[in-house]
């Protein structure tokens, strides 16, 4: 026999006896294990007695200025070190005049590249403001095929969410603008107000309420019912009250979100059902007015919204933009 051969021959004899020595139950042992990268995701490690989270920032387009980085940074800060599943903006997303298209560069110099951190990169669920209407606001909704994170799929839409255990949250993301009847005259929102049809929105409104079995129905839009704002008496927040006041009452919603008042507010009348909470200080504050007898927190500072959810309650934190807590409270499930 060859050298060459008789090398071969013997390595494979060799080979042949050792693996044939190989416990079997080591064999089994060694099968390779199934490691999802969600295993490995150090997110999964922040958890609380709460089953969904989320953030709420309103009013903020404004190409990074006043005060919308410092903001940003906050929300990055906060998100990256507390559970955090999906972001809502409360309107007015893009200043002065919404944008012309979803191409339009506003969509980077106001959105893809201020909202950076890795923890901001979850679902944006936007509702339109006044401002957004003095361009072209369905652009925002065709922005929805471009960004993987901007989720709006019509000018008013719902969205249900799951809790860990049985349950649900309802969030009913409305467009507050064609409630308004002095819009339908007004040199720049006039031309996309016209044919909104708001009788048709409210209905659609009211029966998704009525049909949902949720534990916790959320209604969000840009303005607010009541605030400490400026715009205590104005014609804008007396005409969204006039008609979403109502349905909210009717269905004993406990929550109603929204902006367009530029400060952090938590309101709640004595005899109605629902709470107000306005996030509109993304970037800009205007002031506020003190001694309002339904007014829990005022506060004409920039920052943002924290709330977090399970079967029983609800808990509100509001976040400066140097990061501080500024004030906290919970709702109770009634």
């Amino acid at each position: 026999m060859k050298r060459r051969d008789f090398m071969k021959s013997t390595l494979g004899t060799a080979l042949g006896a050792g693996l044939s020595a190989v416990p079997m139950a080591l064999a089994a042992a060694s099968r390779p294990t199934m490691i999802e990268s969600e295993d490995l995701n150090s997110r999964a490690y922040l958890q609380d007695e709460y089953d969904l989270h989320f953030v709420a920032l309103g009013d903020w387009g404004r190409n990074g200025a006043d005060h919308q980085v410092q903001v940003a940074q906050q929300m990055g800060k906060w998100t990256a070190n507390h559970p955090n599943d999906f972001i809502i903006s409360t309107g007015d997303n893009f200043y002065p005049s919404g944008v012309i298209s979803e191409h339009d560069p506003l969509w980077h110099y106001s959105f893809e590249n201020v909202y950076t951190d890795f923890s901001l990169q979850w679902d944006w669920y936007p509702t339109l403001g006044n401002h957004d209407y003095k361009s072209d606001p369905d652009a925002q909704v065709r922005y929805s095929a471009i960004s993987r994170r901007w989720k709006m799929p019509a000018r008013y839409y719902s969205k249900t969410f799951k809790l860990r255990e049985q349950g649900e949250v309802l969030m009913a993301f409305i467009d507050t603008n064609p409630l308004i009847p002095e819009f339908y005259k007004h040199s720049e929102y006039g031309p996309h107000v016209a044919g909104q049809q708001p009788d048709k929105q409210l209905a659609w409104l009211d029966k998704l309420l009525a049909e949902s079995s949720a534990q916790w129905k959320i209604v969000v839009g840009h303005h607010p019912i009541y605030t400490a704002g400026p715009r205590t008496e104005n014609y804008d927040t007396l005409a969204v009250r006039k008609v979403l006041e109502p349905i909210l009452q009717k269905h004993e919603i406990p929550v109603y979100l929204s902006g367009h008042e530029h400060s952090m507010q938590h309101l709640k009348v004595s005899d109605k059902s629902f709470q107000q909470f306005i996030s509109g200080s993304g970037s800009e504050v205007t002031p506020v007015k003190k001694g309002l007898p339904y007014s829990r927190f005022e506060a004409s500072t920039y920052g943002f919204m924290y709330f977090a959810i399970n079967k029983t309650q609800l808990s509100v934190q509001c976040i400066d933009h140097e990061g501080s807590v500024v004030y906290q409270t919970i709702v109770q499930k009634k």
